[in-house]
């Protein structure tokens, strides 16, 4: 098997797995499922939904089988497969990439998982985050301060990327209160 490279996917692969992971389900379902809990984070169509299925499904992450239906046309059931429930588990224990979109998109969606499945790992995914996201701004600030006095427009993105990096940080600060909050 080809490893594939999963942290910084920016996919909702790994959402439609952790929504395997309790229990089959089908397509239909699936996308149903991400649009009602994470559509504000993932805005996927019906038809990317299968197609990501079916490429989840050839990388062997899922089976599909059919099901018999008296009166509707055979309904494909999809499940996770032990290698896909240890890619997502593998997925949960990282954080992510820092970059405001990754943290958007993934983050969120990893947050959402391990809220639902390991409630008392919460405090370290957010940990893991805010470390992540301090080293990146320590090296953006290096690159920063190196930068000769000639490159204004490289000063300024360091500068943009800094600043909206610690404006997650900000963000991942309301993130822990509200989830404690909701523990309480």
């Amino acid at each position: 098997m080809v490893a594939r490279k999963h942290h910084g996917s920016l996919s909702p692969e790994f959402a439609l797995l952790g929504l395997l992971y309790d229990q089959p389900s089908h397509g239909y379902e699936l996308h149903r499922q991400l649009t009602e809990e994470l559509g504000y984070v993932w805005h996927i169509s019906l038809s990317q939904t299968y197609n990501i299925l079916n490429r989840m499904e050839i990388a062997g992450d899922i089976t599909s089988s059919s099901l018999d239906n008296v009166k509707l046309p055979p309904r494909q059931v999809v499940q996770i497969t032990l290698q896909g429930r240890e890619r997502f588990d593998d997925w949960l224990d990282h954080a992510t990439e820092s970059s405001v979109r990754a943290i958007r998109l993934e983050f969120i969606t990893r947050l959402y998982f391990v809220r639902k499945f390991h409630p008392q790992r919460t405090a370290l995914l957010l940990d893991a985050q805010v470390n992540e996201i301090n080293s990146v701004i320590k090296n953006l600030e290096r690159i920063q301060s190196e930068l000769p006095a000639t490159q204004l427009f490289n000063f300024l993105s360091m500068k943009l990327r800094i600043n909206q990096l610690r404006s997650a940080l900000e963000w991942i600060g309301e993130c822990r209160n509200v989830v404690e909050d909701s523990f309480s």
